[in-house]
């Protein structure tokens, strides 16, 4: 049950690998890691900033809000590339301070399909998966699947992603801005 709800979030995850029609085995393995390393073996890299932790108001009371830290200091470093349709794919870790103020790190990786209405603006809509570490849940492994976004000028760039929760948790927009170093 395990293994096919893994398999069944990897497929999910990477719509952009053409292995559906394999069996569950090399093809679509091979084409997961040939993205992953391709990826890490890339000579570019992009640092971020986060700028803002915004708790959705719809499922929060003003005490709760007035209580959350909302001002994510903190700092990351990735590795990126441009694949040959033009899409983004980065490995990236960072640490912030998370909504109480409690140092949270994560790491995982990021794909955007691109859009490039001019030659220096990049509009991108995608997904990352990975890992974070809270303090409130004991610093145990918790798994990030979350959409991500991103309004892009030259090396600059505003990203974003919505953490999807409940009454009280999660329903958080979380952005950043990311440079390209090279």
């Amino acid at each position: 049950m395990i293994k096919k709800l893994a398999l069944t979030v990897l497929i999910a995850a990477f719509p952009h690998v053409n292995a559906f029609a394999e069996t569950p085995s090399d093809g679509m393995w091979s084409n997961i890691k040939n993205t992953l390393s391709s990826t890490w073996d890339a000579d570019s890299y992009e640092l971020y900033l986060p700028v803002n932790t915004w708790h959705n108001r719809h499922y929060y009371s003003q005490e709760k809000i007035d209580g959350y830290n909302e001002q994510p200091w903190g700092m990351g470093i990735g590795k990126y590339r441009y694949d040959e349709d033009g899409d983004w794919h980065g490995i990236y870790a960072m640490a912030f301070a998370d909504s109480h103020s409690k140092i949270q790190p994560v790491a995982g990786y990021a794909f955007q399909k691109m859009w490039y209405p001019s030659n220096n603006i990049r509009l991108g809509a995608g997904y990352t998966l990975g890992l974070t570490l809270r303090e409130d849940f004991n610093y145990m492994p918790l798994p990030v699947i979350a959409p991500l976004a991103s309004v892009e000028y030259k090396q600059l760039a505003l990203q974003s992603t919505y953490i999807f929760g409940g009454k009280g948790n999660g329903n958080i927009l979380f952005t950043w801005i990311k440079w390209q170093v090279n």
